[in-house]
């Protein structure tokens, strides 16, 4: 049988800014068969890994708003979501860490908030991408944040002329076209080799919850839709990858790691900082007047953290009056204790027990993954001795 020859046809659509490095000066977008891109450009210069990150970030937040029917929206760097959510209002006091106390939000915006603030320290100069048209009100959410750009399927006139202003004229203003499908197979060029694969064009939902192989087996609406969405947030991870979500937003994503309980224990140290911002004297914080609110957001999360070189500490401690004690393990441990009612998604089997009780420390109750491992038993077994309930979806996720 003859060797299967590739042969496509390419037209350059888009010049880019650069490639993935400035060094790498010539860089475009180019389509098959001169079909049209998925986006138009209608603010700033767009380069290689804004566009990646706007294109994962659009697909993840329309399947967000088809399963789920709510708007969606994700906060993505270097090809992975910092942070993914709904648009649902926020418990009393996480709504105040995100600076959110005082302030008329619509949907959208809140589901903005949301994705940008599960881990702000990752998110700072993130491009965006939400899944409805943009209104005002989650325009002027992006005055306050460093952020790179934006893609959205429309843009009100006072939305798309405050986000034009921003960053000197500067920022990523993309269109996505919500009526694009892209062709069932994709390809991808490495030193000079040609891959092509069918498109994962799986959808989640509720029938990947099924197969509850724990002895706990009730899922509540709330732990279904949590479940949906770290999976769906996890399919445009890079792999390995693991997420934790809570009240429909992703509290924690461990992306690109070579072992899954590394995985699991990187998205678990997120989840536990999203929830320690909390903390009482966490957002009692005696801040000097004029301090920024990004600085107070990066000040609190090192406030969590407590790891600082000396000039790091003599900074961090010229934003207070007075300057605040650090908070000790014990008064972390004693706080973390509540956090409850998690759901985590892996994108992959989990080979060993490990990362079931590394998941147990942060509050974990609901798991999903494929399933499929020699060690299925233990790991089920695992999950019964904390009582969490897990379904196994048979649907590996992986994504490179």
């Amino acid at each position: 049988m003859p060797d299967a020859k590739i042969e496509k046809t390419y037209v350059e659509r888009l010049p880019l800014k650069y490639g993935c490095n400035p060094h790498q000066a010539q860089a475009a977008l180019l389509t098959e068969d001169g079909g049209a891109l998925p986006f138009r450009v209608l603010n700033g210069t767009p380069g290689y890994i804004n566009v990646l990150d706007a294109l994962n970030g659009w697909q993840l937040v329309r399947e967000l708003r088809q399963a789920l029917n709510l708007p969606a929206a994700a906060s993505f760097k270097h090809v992975s979501p910092a942070g993914a959510a709904l648009g649902l209002d926020f418990l009393p006091m996480a709504r105040e860490v995100h600076a959110a106390d005082e302030k008329a939000f619509s949907p959208l915006a809140l589901a903005y908030l949301r994705a940008r603030g599960a881990d702000p320290k990752s998110s700072f100069g993130d491009f965006a991408a939400l899944s409805d048209p943009v209104d005002e009100a989650t325009a002027q959410v992006f005055k306050s944040e460093v952020s790179d750009g934006v893609i959205a399927p429309g843009y009100d006139k006072q939305a798309l002329d405050i986000l034009k202003r921003k960053k000197n004229g500067n920022f990523i203003v993309l269109e996505a076209d919500p009526e694009y499908e892209p062709p069932p197979m994709e390809y991808k060029e490495i030193f000079g080799v040609v891959f092509s694969q069918q498109r994962n064009e799986v959808q989640f939902g509720p029938q990947h919850l099924e197969n509850r192989v724990t002895k706990r087996k009730q899922l509540d609406d709330g732990a279904v839709r949590d479940l949906i969405l770290a999976s769906i947030a996890i399919k445009y991870t890079q792999s390995n990858s693991v997420g934790y979500a809570l009240d429909g937003q992703m509290i924690g994503v461990g992306a690109g790691q070579q072992s899954r309980v590394d995985c699991t224990k990187l998205a678990g140290r997120k989840a536990d900082t999203w929830y320690l911002r909390q903390h009482p004297r966490v957002r009692e914080l005696p801040f000097k007047a004029g301090v920024r609110r990004v600085d107070r957001v990066n000040a609190q999360v090192r406030y969590i953290e407590g790891d600082f070189t000396p000039n790091e500490l003599q900074a961090w401690q010229a934003l207070f009056d007075p300057v605040p004690e650090l908070l000790d393990g014990e008064a972390k441990s004693k706080w973390l204790d509540d956090l409850d009612g998690v759901s985590l998604a892996s994108d992959a089997f989990f080979p060993f027990r490990d990362s079931i009780d590394h998941a147990a420390q942060h509050g974990v109750k609901y798991v999903v993954q494929p399933g499929g491992s020699v060690a299925d038993p233990s790991v089920i077994e695992a999950c019964d001795e904390y009582g969490m309930v897990m379904a196994f979806s048979g649907l590996r996720l992986f994504h490179h």
